[in-house]
């Protein structure tokens, strides 16, 4: 077999682009549903007028504290507290709040979309999805994004497992699926919400399967896809790698399946003569594989478990969830190779050396930050991606991009974007009488820049223990 066939870009092809800028085992995560780090306990872009066009002119976009150079954070001797918003949820992992609506939602993994006041949330889900997923490992409802235009056209974008449809094959946990929701965006339940599947990926493990979608400023779909499951990029549903010293897989694959990528898409196009064709989503003509060799959809590739991703301006933070040794955090590129499973984080992967680049010669991306399973005041087992702070509601945080560890231990972590990478992490203690839980499982933000972080105490996806916290100052 040749190793080097058809999985790799050619060299040049990042010529011709333009830059936007873990699991000890697979047995102990299919138990505790967490992202798939490493021992495991039991476990939107708002457009600004103001800010400008891109270099095409054509883009709203936001600029980013490298381009501006402020705010610039005050991390020394940062901290947060907690305004309860909503509790009596079971695994809270994703929020958004659609331009042109005072509304906000948070995503349930299994299977509500909930809308949330300042009260609490209401007394019946939104979209109820229970009858379409599976739940279990990692599996469940991952994840929603509304589209720029929601308040007026009602379209929502979701991620969500189901039970395996045709084509996926015999043996495999489920289809990752991929659906536009047609919705009455001002009912306070959605009952006659209509469905159009936009893509089936057959899933051959229950967990790595990350579920993070969100718009770009460009106005397209970004959707982000694990490895497949199980541990090391190998086994049923991954394909062979070109490294002798490491096997697998799928996070080098750029040609046989779409997982271990963030695909993008443009969902309000058509494939085919006069955009009617059979495909029900178009392909952007300047993502990076269009015209060459490779599934047109990929973005970005090298991923190991990307659980959830953010856009600030045009800087997209990307959270890829490690294994054993280390958590990263990435920026995305177009074309961008980051390295899995060669390597974890900036580190070589079951081998004393590991390649900096593909065959081909296209140098793999190293993370902007990242953080060990076994460090002291920084560590944890599964990063948890998070979003850029744009107001000053919790003071020295204004500009800091703020996450989490899946495990809790009553701390976030912030970075400064405007620095140089690699940038040093920060833990950013949450103080006061509302406690942050166990475990943390995402990050939100809303148009008036608050920032909601959603938590919860089980492990499972079911039950009523999560929680959804806006967060304020001290």
């Amino acid at each position: 077999m040749d190793r080097r066939r058809r999985r790799f870009l050619r060299t040049g092809l990042a010529a011709g682009v333009a830059s936007l800028a873990g699991c000890t085992t697979f047995e102990r995560h299919e138990a505790t549903g967490s992202p798939s780090g490493s021992e495991t306990p039991d476990t939107e872009m708002r457009s600004d007028s103001e800010s400008g066009a891109d270099d095409t002119g054509t883009e709203p976009r936001i600029p980013t504290p490298r381009e501006t150079g402020g705010p610039r954070p005050e991390l020394d001797d940062a901290a947060v507290a907690l305004e309860p918003v909503a509790s009596g949820l079971a695994a809270p992992l994703d929020f958004f709040a659609p331009a042109g609506t005072d509304r906000r939602f948070v995503v349930d993994r299994d299977g509500r979309i909930w809308e949330v006041t300042d009260d609490g949330r209401r007394s019946s889900p939104f979209l109820d999805l229970t009858e379409r997923i599976v739940l279990g490992g990692e599996r469940g409802l991952l994840g929603t994004a509304p589209h720029p235009d929601f308040a007026d056209n009602g379209r929502l974008y979701v991620r969500y497992s189901a039970p395996a449809r045709s084509g996926t094959p015999s043996g495999y946990s489920h289809t990752a699926v991929l659906a536009e929701f047609t919705v009455d965006p001002d009912a306070d339940v959605a009952a006659d919400a209509e469905e159009r599947t936009l893509l089936e990926v057959p899933q051959p493990q229950s967990n790595h399967n990350a579920g993070a979608v969100a718009f770009g400023p460009d106005g397209h779909l970004y959707v982000a896809f694990g490895d497949g499951g199980g541990a090391n990029d190998v086994g049923t549903g991954h394909v062979d790698d070109w490294y002798d010293a490491v096997e697998g897989g799928n996070g080098q694959d750029v040609t046989e399946n779409l997982l271990g990528s963030v695909l993008r898409i443009d969902v309000d196009g058509r494939s085919g003569v006069d955009g009617d064709g059979e495909e029900p989503y178009a392909i952007p003509d300047d993502n990076p594989l269009v015209g060459r060799e490779g599934r047109d959809e990929q973005y970005a590739w090298g991923f190991r478990n990307p659980w959830r991703f953010s856009f600030h301006g045009r800087d997209c933070y990307v959270a890829d969830v490690g294994q054993n040794a280390w958590e990263e955090l990435n920026l995305l590129e177009p074309g961008g190779n980051y390295g899995w499973n060669v390597r974890e984080g900036a580190h070589c992967f079951r081998a004393e050396t590991c390649p900096t680049a593909t065959p081909a010669g296209e140098p793999f991306v190293d993370p902007v930050a990242e953080y060990p399973h076994d460090g002291d005041d920084v560590s944890g087992i599964s990063i948890i991606g998070g979003v850029v702070v744009e107001s000053e509601a919790v003071p020295g945080l204004g500009g800091a991009y703020l996450f989490a560890d899946y495990v809790a231990q009553g701390r976030l972590f912030a970075v400064d974007p405007g620095a140089e990478p690699p940038w040093t992490i920060r833990t950013v203690p949450v103080v006061g009488d509302a406690d942050l839980g166990r475990f943390v499982l995402g990050f939100g933000r809303d148009p008036n820049g608050d920032v909601y972080v959603l938590t919860t105490d089980g492990s499972d996806g079911e039950g009523n223990a999560g929680r959804v916290a806006r967060l304020v100052a001290p």
